[in-house]
């Protein structure tokens, strides 16, 4: 009794004099203070689990609200990063490499997603929308860009059309709710075809202005000649081959899935991760070859998708694609919403700010105005294709691309907050009034959207 008397008299004494702190010691004791630093597998599957969660529940609540799921992702991500126990600075320049590879992944993905469920059948004719926006809006809009980040900005030629090309497409990734509907459901009007069209092919008709920023940066530096070889290489074999290869990859894997005799056609199986599959071999190999990897992915998707278009293994493939994608994206934007808060924007100005504005306001809607000059659409649906040129991960990638491969920038940073900040105000600015303008749009068009 001395004894236990002793050493509790010593600990009140410990305790009173701040030297143990009996309450914390218990805690760390038992293992439950939130010591994620020490336990980081742990967090990343609780992490995990709630993003899965939010994946498949945010897009149904959402539905009706004047509210994207990606402004909550960018919102949660900046909320997530600002806890005093997270230490990580998500910012894009501190990794370049993991940069430039997760946004891949991500785009990759969405490409074939974009495609699958295009229920037009490719023709020059009937995908004229498309043309327009991929031939005039988008050299257009890189030009545009270009001069203004020269005139105002002070960039150098190569560093002003680099940025150009990375801001001129539109994003395959964010823009979920202006596309079309999953294969065969009739949600296929002119606009989310556009729309879905355009995000589907000018990421990887964006990649030669990309290229030819890199010829003219290495080229100031060298003096190298770069005219040739970026229009034969470039231009003439990087898209020939890559459309070429996924033309390839989408026959044979749609010959494989609906068409091959017997028991070993793959849609039997109802496992949608074929399509997965198919991402992946067809931007691998195509890779392989020096070739555009965004663009033979969506035509691999459009190959695959014309196999058989009525088949249900579709819809599953659609699906699954779509779920993954969704969690990749929503991944991604978490970390950019945590580098937001870290010091992204830091390097901004109000030259910065007003450049944006001008870029999303003023260069997208009057080139996609021009564009679309003579298409036989009413004004709304023009307008609407014009406003709606969605900025996001793409140009996440793009950025990360071209810096890789150029090497020390002195601007660098200052590229990358101007890019983030449009990426911000893209998903605010777009999300915020995608919900009325397509309601608006359905009921134009005498569809009920209330009508589930």
């Amino acid at each position: 009794m001395s004894c236990s008397a002793g050493l509790s008299h010593a600990h009140a004494e410990n305790f009173a004099a701040g030297g143990i702190d009996l309450q914390s010691n218990w805690l760390s004791t038992m293992n439950l203070t939130p010591d994620f630093a020490h336990d980081p597998y742990i967090f990343l599957l609780t992490g995990a689990g709630f993003l899965i969660a939010l994946a498949v529940w945010l897009p149904l609540a959402l539905r009706r609200l004047p509210l994207s799921l990606p402004i909550v992702c960018l919102v949660l991500g900046a909320a997530i990063f600002s806890l005093p126990w997270i230490a990580l600075d998500p910012l894009p320049m501190r990794y370049p490499q993991m940069t430039e590879r997760l946004s891949e992944m991500v785009v990759i993905i969405a490409l074939m997603g974009a495609g699958l469920k295009l229920d037009r059948v490719f023709d020059f004719r009937t995908w004229t929308v498309t043309w327009r926006l991929l031939v005039i809006t988008m050299p257009l809009s890189i030009a545009a860009i270009a001069l203004v980040g020269v005139w105002w900005l002070g960039l150098s030629w190569a560093l002003a059309l680099l940025l150009g090309a990375v801001l001129a497409p539109t994003d395959p990734v964010l823009a979920a709710d202006v596309q079309v509907g999953p294969p065969s459901s009739g949600e296929e009007d002119e606009v989310r075809f556009g729309l879905t069209s355009e995000a589907g092919l000018n990421d990887g008709f964006a990649f030669p202005f990309v290229h030819l920023a890199i010829a003219l940066s290495l080229a100031a530096a060298t003096g190298r000649p770069w005219l040739a070889e970026w229009l034969m290489y470039n231009v003439l074999w990087e898209i020939g081959a890559g459309v070429a290869a996924g033309y390839a990859v989408g026959r044979a894997f749609g010959w494989l899935t609906f068409h091959a005799p017997g028991k070993t056609q793959f849609s039997r199986t109802g496992d949608g991760l074929i399509a997965i599959s198919a991402t992946f071999v067809s931007y691998g190999l195509t890779e392989l070859i020096h070739c555009y990897g965004f663009l033979a992915v969506f035509v691999t998707a459009l190959t695959f998708r014309h196999a058989d278009r009525g088949h249900d293994f579709q819809l599953a493939m659609h699906e699954l694609t779509e779920q993954v994608e969704r969690m990749a994206m929503m991944g991604l934007l978490l970390l950019l919403g945590g580098a937001l808060i870290s010091g992204l924007l830091a390097p901004l100005g109000w030259i910065e700010v007003a450049t944006a504005l001008a870029i999303l306001l003023v260069v997208r809607p009057v080139t996609g105005l021009v564009g679309l000059l003579g298409h036989n659409a009413s004004r709304t649906e023009k307008a609407t294709l014009a406003f709606f040129g969605i900025r996001g991960v793409g140009s996440i990638y793009y950025l990360a691309y071209g810096l890789n491969r150029i090497g020390e920038v002195e601007q660098s940073d200052r590229l990358w907050a101007l890019v983030g900040l449009i990426i911000l105000m893209s998903v605010v600015m777009h999300g915020v009034t995608v919900t009325p303008f397509m309601r608006l749009l359905d009921r134009r068009h005498g569809r009920d959207p209330d009508a589930e």
